[in-house]
C-alpha cells in the first residue's frame, strides 16, 4: 500500500545514473506501407533495416523506433498503453523541416509551445501518438497549479499556460529564403521521452521514481498528469489517467506499444533496477541485454546495458 500523503511534493534527485538514456521503442502496427508513410516520409526516419515483421527506423543509422506489423486493428482508444513517443530533434530547423514534411502530405500536426519545449504531434494511421520535439529549457520553469502556481514561468517572469500554440510562420522561417528541404531527420535525434496511459498517478509516481529509479518532477492530480526525469526539463517519461481509472490493457492483437527501452551505463545499474523490482514485487524475466518487467498498469518496459 503506497502512502499518498507523501506524493504532495515529488521532487526528488535520481537514483539512475545521468547517463541512463532512453532506447528503441517497440511499437505494433498493422499494415507495412501504411506505416512508413508516415513515420518515414513525414517523420523522417531512414529504415535501417528489417528483421521479419520487424521494421527497424532510426536516425544516423541509430535504431529509434522499431515497428512490428501485423496488428490485426488499429489502437483501442481509452486503453493502457502509449500515449506518445516523443522523438527529439537537435536544432529548431530540423522541427521546421518536419512540419514542412507534414504539410505536403496533408497530414495534421498540432504545433504546441510548452515553454520548456516546442512541439509538433501528429498519428500514424494506426492512432500511434507521436511527438517531435525541440528542447528549450533556457526559455523558463514548470510550475505545479495544485499549489496555485502557474504552469509555466518565462525566464522573464511571465506566466505562460504551456501550451501556446507555436507561430507556424515563424517556425517555418527558420528554413530561410531558399530553403534546402531535407527528407530525413539528422544525426543526433534520439528518443527524447515515452509518455504512457495508467491507472493511476501516485503508484505510477512511485514505481517510476522509487523503484526504476527515475527523478521525480511533477505530479498535477488537477491535470492528471506526472513526469519523471534525470536532472533537467523536460521529462524522460510521463503518464497520466486520461483514459480513465479503470482503463485495461488493449485486447491482443490492437496497435499501440509492444515495450519501451531504457539504457543504463553498466551491470551495477542493471543490478541496482533488478534489487528494487523485485524488492517491490515486480515480476522481473531475463532477455538479451537485460531485463524485461512491467509498471503497475502494464506497460512493458526493458531495461538494457548499453553496449
Amino acid at each position: 500500500m503506497i502512502d499518498t500523503s507523501i506524493q504532495t511534493n515529488v521532487r526528488s534527485a535520481p537514483i539512475l545514473p545521468l547517463t541512463t538514456t532512453l532506447g528503441p521503442v517497440h511499437i505494433a502496427v498493422t499494415d507495412r506501407a501504411r506505416a512508413l508513410a508516415i513515420w518515414q516520409d513525414v517523420v523522417g526516419l531512414d529504415l535501417i533495416g528489417e528483421n521479419g515483421n520487424a521494421l527497424i527506423l532510426g536516425a544516423g543509422g541509430k535504431p529509434l523506433i522499431v515497428l512490428e506489423t501485423g496488428a490485426l486493428r488499429p489502437v483501442v482508444p481509452r486503453t493502457i498503453g502509449l500515449y506518445h513517443v516523443a522523438i527529439h530533434v537537435p536544432r529548431r530547423v530540423d522541427l521546421a523541416q518536419m512540419a514542412v514534411r507534414a504539410l505536403q502530405r496533408n497530414v495534421r500536426i498540432s504545433p504546441t509551445d510548452h515553454l520548456v519545449s516546442e512541439a509538433i504531434y501528429l498519428w500514424d494511421l494506426d492512432g500511434n501518438g507521436i511527438e517531435i520535439t525541440f528542447e528549450t529549457p533556457w526559455r523558463g520553469t514548470l510550475g505545479d497549479p495544485d499549489k496555485g502556481q502557474t504552469y509555466a514561468v518565462t525566464s522573464e517572469g511571465k506566466p505562460h499556460s504551456g501550451r501556446e500554440p507555436i507561430d507556424l510562420d515563424g517556425l517555418l522561417a527558420e528554413l530561410g529564403p531558399a530553403p534546402d528541404l531535407a527528407a530525413r531527420m539528422p544525426d543526433g535525434t534520439r528518443i527524447g521521452h515515452v509518455h504512457v496511459h495508467v491507472n493511476d498517478l501516485h503508484i505510477a509516481m512511485h514505481f517510476y521514481r522509487d523503484v526504476i529509479g527515475f527523478a521525480g518532477f511533477l505530479l498535477i492530480t488537477s491535470f492528471g498528469m506526472g513526469d519523471v526525469g534525470l536532472d533537467y526539463m523536460p521529462h524522460t517519461l510521463a503518464f497520466n489517467i486520461w483514459s480513465g481509472p479503470n482503463a485495461g490493457l488493449p485486447a491482443a492483437g490492437a496497435a499501440g506499444l509492444r515495450w519501451f527501452t531504457i539504457v543504463v551505463p553498466d551491470a551495477a545499474t542493471l543490478d541496482g533496477v533488478k534489487a528494487r523490482l523485485q524488492g517491490a514485487a515486480v515480476p522481473v524475466s531475463a532477455v538479451d541485454g537485460g531485463i524485461e518487467t512491467q509498471d503497475p498498469s502494464g506497460n512493458r518496459i526493458r531495461v538494457l546495458v548499453a553496449v
